[in-house]
């Protein structure tokens, strides 16, 4: 089984004005799909994935119940999505009991799109629900492509939050932090940390890549491709032209997530 463990999609009506309004934010993302569930569905199909989780951001307090919804409507045995919502809320604790009763496995947070540092105060008692709702956290780690050299979520802030909620069932994205890869080997490297491989291409050789996955511990590494900014098949052809084991291969591109997630 093969499963990409970062994909965006959107309802279908907003799509084309989500994708616009993130590129026009500065940086050099461009779609490669349209930003629908169909679309990522028929991507799955091209190259071969069988599973996808949909990450979603709530970048404000009132965009809990229609993600929410949009996740409802999306889910089906292939798409699994993960609502989100946004530090601010003021119903947070409630909303996680919501997404945790309707069966979601857990949430998607951005620091940069939600405006907040990984390791602030206000950040705690989100954590410390998402803890005891069992729940998962995909957090974008690292820089930004839109947002530049602007310091939110490092690998030492992972560490700090992580050594305050040891409970907390972290997916860090881009291999850890993207950009920031000096950090991953300092702080990340060789810890039960799960680090999601899409879009480290951008920034590091193949080789440095196989070396942070060899000294990490392939069995705490997952894939992922960053849809509908970088293609399925893309990622996947560059994670097998790596050189890596065919059992690791089969760790990385689907029994890892299984495992981690309950799939």
């Amino acid at each position: 089984m093969i499963i990409d463990c970062h994909t965006h999609a959107f309802p279908d009506h907003l799509a084309a004005r989500a994708l616009a309004s993130i590129e026009s934010g500065g940086g050099d993302a461009r779609h490669v799909l349209d930003g629908t569930v169909g679309n990522l569905l028929k991507s799955m199909d091209q190259a071969g994935i069988d599973k996808s989780l949909m990450l979603n951001i709530a970048t404000k307090p009132d965009r809990f119940a229609p993600i929410l919804k949009f996740c409802s409507a999306a889910r089906c045995d292939r798409i699994i999505p993960f609502p989100s919502v946004h530090p601010d809320d003021p119903e947070l604790k409630s909303h996680l009991k919501t997404i945790r009763a309707e069966g979601f496995l857990g949430i998607k947070l951005h620091p940069y799109y939600q405006d907040f540092l990984f390791d602030e105060e206000r950040l705690f008692p989100l954590y410390a629900s998402l803890v005891e709702e069992g729940l998962f956290l995909a957090a974008h780690t690292g820089y930004d492509i839109s947002f530049g050299k602007i310091e939110k979520c490092c690998p030492e802030r992972i560490i700090r939050v992580l050594d305050r909620f040891p409970g907390l069932k972290l997916m860090t994205t881009h291999l850890g932090a993207w950009n920031d890869y000096a950090e991953v080997r300092r702080w990340l490297i060789g810890r039960p940390i799960y680090l999601e491989i899409s879009c480290a291409s951008q920034c590091i050789p193949p080789a440095e890549i196989k070396d942070i996955i060899e000294k990490h511990g392939p069995q705490y590494v997952l894939f992922g491709s960053d849809s509908p900014w970088v293609a399925q098949e893309e990622t996947l052809t560059g994670l097998r032209s790596l050189g890596l084991s065919p059992d690791i291969l089969a760790m990385i591109e689907g029994n890892n997530a299984r495992r981690f997630f309950g799939l």
